[in-house]
């Protein structure tokens, strides 16, 4: 399959990579070493209108495609990994998740903040006894007249301490396994909500991990998303849509780790020339062109089917698990191309190294992508 970009699309790419090249890549590196929260970042991308790039405009947002949104993200990436992956679950779980599952005043109340930036959004799903099966999920949400009674913890959270407004699922029934969750809209200061210590990370260092833990946090009836026991349901429709955001975050750091590696190529010189003029590094460099652009086109190619409206779960999970693992074996190559000063902090590889790692295992391990293409190979019944 092959793609033209619209005149849109284009015009998003080059202003994006335009902004992030010199406004968010100047200070990425400080930010690694900090473990600053990027909020300057996020208000200049808010103002920019791509904290609700799917967000129709009506609610205040830019009313972009997936691909136009794939090729921002990318670029973002490019510039700071972790401002990424905030704008990735906030753009293509939290304000996707509203917009599909959303009532009329649920819309109407929380997706103008999140689309004008004064509400970051983020994603609770994961605890500590269930990452790839949900269904192990002990929280437990109990109604109580007109609101719900939420306990238990979450773990592993993007934007945990920072988030505005946090999606939240939950046990409603147990005795329905995954058929039980349900999924909550609860806010920062809801009584009840703790955030607890920050994860020191390898990498995304500027992105905040924490737990959240849920004491008798009483949350409003109408802040429930979508119907009783649409919880998992709604998670899973999030992450198919979050699995292209990852896909675009690592072509994204893969192509900076690429450029990076090129550039020192040309610049780095041994027996008497730049090492760009030995073959096994230019072997090299084509594997790792041939890899991106490979990435590139499995992630066009869910985007495009989403905003087709057609079935797009495979695909996903395809683009993530071919772009997450490219993106670890192209920083490496990187770094190796750099030699000694690779595993330094003084060129940026060793930090693209580093953000890498997690792709392959947040919003679903390799592991459970090549579960979801396999079940959908062998339902297929046009295969047989």
């Amino acid at each position: 399959m092959s793609f033209k970009l619209t005149e849109e699309q284009l015009m998003i790419q080059s202003m994006v990579r335009d902004f992030a090249r010199e406004v968010i890549a100047p200070t990425a590196m400080e930010r690694d070493r900090t473990t600053e929260f990027p909020a300057d970042n996020l208000k200049r991308l808010a103002e920019l209108g791509l904290l609700g790039m799917m967000v129709p405009p009506e609610y205040g947002g830019a009313g972009a495609d997936t691909v136009g949104y794939v090729l921002a993200l990318a670029e973002v990436a490019y510039a700071c990994a972790s401002t990424a992956v905030i704008m990735s679950v906030h753009n293509s779980i939290v304000c996707e998740s509203i917009l599909h599952y959303g009532t009329a005043e649920q819309k109407d109340r929380y997706l103008k903040p999140l689309a004008a930036g004064t509400l970051i959004g983020a994603f609770a799903l994961t605890e500590p006894n269930a990452g790839s099966d949900p269904s192990r999920q002990t929280s437990k949400a109990i109604r109580d007249g007109d609101f719900y009674v939420l306990n238990g913890r979450k773990r592993f959270i993007t934007t945990g301490r920072n988030a505005g407004l946090i999606i939240v699922t939950a046990k409603t029934n147990e005795e329905m396994y995954h058929r039980g969750i349900s999924t909550f809209l609860v806010k920062r200061d809801n009584p009840g909500m703790k955030v607890g210590p920050l994860e020191d990370k390898m990498g995304l260092r500027a992105s905040d991990t924490a737990d959240l833990i849920f004491e008798d946090c009483r949350i409003p009836l109408e802040d429930r998303l979508g119907q009783e026991g649409d919880g998992f349901k709604i998670a899973m429709t999030g992450l198919d849509g979050g699995r292209i955001g990852i896909a675009a975050q690592s072509l994204g750091v893969a192509q900076a780790a690429f450029d990076a590696a090129v550039r020192y190529s040309q610049e780095r010189e041994q027996f008497g020339q730049t090492i760009s003029k030995f073959q096994g590094l230019r072997w090299m460099i084509a594997d790792m062109a041939t890899e991106i652009e490979a990435a590139r086109l499995l992630m066009l190619s869910a985007a495009h089917l989403k905003d087709n409206g057609e079935r797009y779960t495979s695909q996903a999970s395809m683009a993530k698990l071919f772009a997450s693992e490219m993106v670890n074996r192209v920083t490496a190559q990187a770094l190796q191309i750099h030699g000694g000063y690779g595993f330094t902090k003084e060129y940026p590889v060793e930090r693209y190294y580093r953000d890498a790692r997690v792709f392959t295992i947040y919003e679903g391990t390799s592991e459970i992508q090549r579960v979801v293409i396999s079940n959908h190979v062998f339902k297929d019944k046009r295969r047989l």
